[in-house]
């Protein structure tokens, strides 16, 4: 017999689907009548998985040696977690606490990866949690630790990561009920000096990786709701504060250049000659939007400073 101790990190989940994370060499139909037949018990009681796990809780399990080793987990997790070893790891660590870590990240990097070869912010927290003994093989079988917030890759900025369940329920549960208010800064084309408040609607097409704004209801479109305010204007530029109300896909970079403001830089949604401009004269690359606040329902706050580029193209002191 073998137990399996419920940590903080592994509560607040049914005990099914937990079984079902722990033991991915075995089917769901295996499982549930391992715990008909009692050979799978919780806290020593005859359980049917549909328990909701407390930390402190015992699993017994009454597999042969072998069986349990077959079961417990795929090669391909095992795998998963020695490569992320070889991962870099140098984050721009935010806050961290128990359940969650927020981190800094850089353009140019994915928040999750898009091709398997791809080595993305996700796996690079992963390895920072690994290296910093905070996730064992164990654990990592158990919960894989994932981003709940992404960025487009040329977007920089807050990233938000459960390192526990109960961190991941907690983030999705605000970002799901937009209790959590996120804060941009970015830096367009042309002078705006009043804040505004902007509606509208948007689609995306899924072949091409764009997004469509109008003034006016469309097919598939969905409402979008978009706050900003001027922070500074350097003559041709203008740096905005600004509040993602609804999070559609690229709404900011879709919705201000809806409105004669792109986003400078921005290869998708912004002029082809105002970027060039931007390229020659400050060696701007990529788009300037950085995702620079979260607020949180419980009056916690995090900040990312912006990015030299706002700091040299706006003519402030680096």
């Amino acid at each position: 017999m073998k137990e399996i101790h419920i940590s903080k990190q592994d509560k607040n989940q049914r005990l099914d689907k937990f079984l079902k994370k722990y033991f991915k060499g075995a089917t769901g139909g295996f499982l549930y009548k391992m715990l008909r037949k009692k050979n799978i018990t919780l806290n020593k009681t005859k359980a049917t998985g549909t328990e909701i796990l407390k930390d402190g809780d015992c699993i017994q399990v009454f597999f042969s040696d072998e069986t349990f080793e077959k079961m417990r987990a795929s090669n391909n997790s095992l795998r998963d977690y020695e490569c992320l070893k070889k991962v870099p790891y140098d984050v721009n660590v935010l806050y961290e606490d128990d359940d969650i870590i927020v981190v800094n990240k850089p353009c140019g990097v994915l928040s999750q990866k898009a091709k398997e070869e791809d080595i993305s912010l996700n796996e690079m927290i992963l390895s920072y949690l690994i290296h910093t003994n905070q996730l064992d093989s164990d654990n990592f079988l158990k919960f894989r630790p994932s981003v709940a917030n992404r960025l487009d890759r040329n977007t920089s900025g807050i990233v938000l990561t459960g390192k526990t369940l109960p961190g991941q329920q907690m983030l999705s549960e605000v970002l799901k009920k937009r209790t959590i208010k996120k804060i941009y800064h970015c830096i367009v084309y042309g002078e705006i000096s009043e804040p505004m408040h902007i509606t509208g609607y948007l689609a995306k097409d899924e072949q091409t990786n764009r997004v469509f704004v109008s003034t006016e209801l469309f097919e598939n479109a969905k409402e979008i709701q978009t706050e900003y305010e001027p922070l500074y204007y350097n003559g041709t530029y203008t740096c905005l504060k600004v509040h993602l109300i609804t999070g559609r896909t690229h709404q900011i970079r879709a919705h201000l250049a809806s409105v004669g403001h792109p986003i400078v830089g921005d290869p998708k949604y912004g002029d082809a000659k105002i970027n060039q401009k931007a390229r020659e004269t400050y060696g701007i690359k990529h788009q300037l939007l950085h995702a620079y606040s979260v607020d949180f329902p419980d009056g916690r706050v995090f900040v990312a400073p912006e990015p030299k580029e706002f700091k040299r193209m706006m003519g402030k002191k680096e």
